[in-house]
């Protein structure tokens, strides 16, 4: 039976937070030897199922039947016991909840005491908070418990509980700040998951009951609403609003605000200034939220290691304090700021925990920008079906929820993948709508880094009018210091633009590789040089084409960008001479039939997929040969056999 009363602590110690990771095993330990219980009674407990964590905490599979089957005041006793082991301010409130808990007649004080509690987890704290408001017997004292309680189920990440308790608020005597209260919560809930104008409007009405801090929390969660709907003048009235009853007193919100609203409009420099302000007054923040909103300034501002440095910070933050509700919006900040500094294996890295995270709370709209991250990365070195899968999965959850920035990222990377396999007639389709203008047109804070692409897309597809229409724009954005790699990426549009005029267009390509030097990302700075190349080429230089051919290649295998690498390697034969390599690391003849036929559409470029339609295998069948293929001539990526293909046969047709 000893091992029978731990489990039954550990059950009860749930009380304090039923949907948490687990709970504290000190806490439970400390009540079972008080209780008398010793070691045997712990391995007996782990024998019939109690499970201990690397970080300190005790997991118990099927703990609610067996705290409901047991008798009410033994509940009681185990509560009992866990309210005196209690101690420290961070178990403050976990105590008050077993005192409450272990009371047969619990009191109206005893609740008072529970809600005023103060420093535990958010998912505790919401717990604490609900049950404090069964004690109160004023209705309006129940409700403004109930929707504090709903606040931190949200910030635990924990949706569904938080809506379920503004539910039962229902008839209750409310207050207008507690209405106020209540449609902040929701609008923040809805913020994250459900259709953004909707969010929009029940956080303005929040702004409009509320005051003070609330109310700025309120305007602020409104301007994220309007930037994810792609509402540009609804966002800089609502970031730019002051909300009545809030003092000046915090200069990084009045920064951020001033900052955010003046960089979208004709005062970009001093937006700029303003942010940098917001980035550089963020050095002892330690609240995720606050990091998450200075590393989007620092993204604004043009600072992208910054936003990625500030990305992490709001990661650990996230993690140390127990705010699930945080967790996905960093890991989608330190996403994007990576993919913007071209490190793309983390990028997709932190988006796929992402969207782990978001689906563990219950996070869509978050998910949808996630998954059109990843269909940008895997438009460097994944299959198209790949990358069609992500964009599909972020514009299904864009088109419901009105997400116009994904839906503007999602078809980014289509067209991105159209490129690297030389399709620029696609790309060209499916940008032209996003940079261009009408009710197509993309996202305001995101449809310039489409330009370049777009740029390139339009002049190989022969149709170059629409890009010279579009350039104008990029330059006055370039100019406002967005992005560390406009100016290099302006002067590579300019020069494919220039194509009918060989000295300037020679003239933008050199100072497009100078400025690519001094800003970094190997992925943009491979495709200059491949397109120069390219260009070198077609105007009968091929000495210096093979040149910077190489030079892409190499770029291009550096930072994973397997497809763009298979194009410029092609290209790189064409000049009339393979990549400089040392003897082939094996020898075809070596291979099967089967490995041959293989080996030879994937040095043509073709992805697995391509390759199994070709011979009528499945993909299946297609990379357990290639494996087999790579070990058996000692190489390691498809760059190196389409080289080895090359250099020991004449192409394949």
């Amino acid at each position: 039976m000893s091992g029978r009363s731990v489990l039954l602590l550990a059950a009860a110690a749930y009380e304090s937070d039923p949907e948490g990771p687990g709970v504290d095993a000190g806490l439970v330990l400390r009540a079972a030897a008080a209780a008398g219980l010793g070691a045997d009674a712990l391995d007996a407990a782990e024998r019939a199922g109690l499970r201990r964590t690397p970080d300190g905490r005790l997991r118990l599979p099927g703990r609610r039947r067996l705290y409901e089957a047991v008798d009410p005041e033994r509940r009681r006793a185990a509560h009992r016991l866990l309210a005196a082991a209690a101690t420290g301010e961070r178990q403050r409130s976990a105590g008050l909840l077993h005192r409450l808990l272990g009371a047969s007649y619990p009191d109206a004080g005893l609740g008072t005491e529970l809600a005023a509690a103060r420093g535990t987890p958010h998912g505790e704290r919401s717990t604490a908070l609900a049950h404090a408001a069964r004690l109160a017997d004023d209705p309006a004292v129940r409700a403004e418990r109930l929707v504090a309680a709903a606040d931190h189920a949200r910030l635990a990440g924990r949706p569904h509980r938080a809506r379920e308790l503004l539910d039962s608020v229902g008839e209750l005597a409310v207050t207008e700040t507690v209405r106020g209260r209540a449609a902040l919560v929701r609008g923040l809930l809805a913020l994250r998951d459900g259709p953004v104008a909707d969010a929009r409007e029940s956080l303005l009405f929040a702004a409009h009951l509320c005051a003070g801090p609330d109310a700025l929390e309120a305007r602020l969660g409104a301007a994220e609403a309007s930037w994810a709907l792609g509402d540009r003048e609804g966002y800089r009235e609502a970031v730019g609003a002051g909300p009545a009853g809030v003092r000046a007193v915090d200069s990084v919100l009045v920064d951020y605000r001033v900052g955010m609203a003046a960089s979208l409009g004709e005062r970009a420099g001093v937006g700029r200034v303003a942010l940098r302000r917001v980035v550089a007054r963020s050095v002892g923040e330690r609240e995720p939220g606050a990091l998450t909103r200075a590393g989007a300034a620092a993204l604004v501002a043009g600072d992208v290691e910054a936003a990625c440095r500030l990305g992490s910070r709001a990661l650990a933050a996230a993690r140390d304090r127990g705010e699930g509700a945080e967790l996905p919006r960093a890991l989608e900040l330190l996403a994007y700021g990576e993919l913007r500094s071209g490190r793309h294996v983390r990028a997709r890295a932190h988006a796929e925990e992402g969207v782990r995270a978001a689906l563990g709370a219950g996070q869509r709209n978050v998910l949808a920008h996630q998954h059109a991250v990843l269909a940008l990365v895997a438009s460097l070195d994944r299959d198209v079906d790949t990358v069609a899968r992500h964009a599909g999965a972020a514009q299904e959850v864009a088109a419901r929820h009105g997400l116009a920035q994904a839906a503007t990222l999602a078809q980014w990377a289509l067209a991105r993948a159209d490129l690297a396999r030389g399709d620029a007639v696609r790309a060209a389709a499916r940008l032209g709508p996003l940079v261009g203008g009408g009710s197509r047109r993309g996202h305001f804070g995101v449809r310039m880094l489409a330009v370049p692409c777009w740029v390139e897309a339009a002049v190989l597809a022969g149709e170059p009018g629409g890009a010279q229409a579009a350039l104008g724009e990029f330059v006055v954005w370039v100019e406002r210091g967005h992005d560390p790699l406009g100016p290099a990426q302006l002067a590579r549009c300019q020069a494919l633009l220039a194509f009918g005029n060989p000295a300037v267009a020679e003239s933008r390509f050199e100072e497009a590789l100078a400025r690519h030097e001094g800003a970094g990302g190997d992925f943009e700075r491979a495709r200059t040089a491949a397109l120069y190349g390219k260009w070198l080429r077609r105007t009968r230089r091929p000495a210096r084409a093979r040149t910077l051919l190489r030079d892409a290649l190499v770029a291009f295998e550096r930072c994973g960008a397997t497809v763009w690498a298979g194009q410029v390697a092609a290209e790189l034969r064409a000049t009339g001479a393979a990549p400089a390599d040392p003897e082939p690391p094996g020898r075809l003849s070596e291979l099967t039939p089967q490995q041959l036929r293989i080996a030879r559409c994937v040095a043509k470029g073709d992805t697995n997929r391509e390759v199994a339609r070709r011979l009528s295998v499945s993909p299946r069948t297609v990379d357990h040969h290639l494996r087999n293929v790579f070990a058996q001539l000692g190489i390691r990526s498809r760059v190196e056999l389409a080289r080895l293909v090359d250099h020991t046969e004449s192409p394949v047709t």
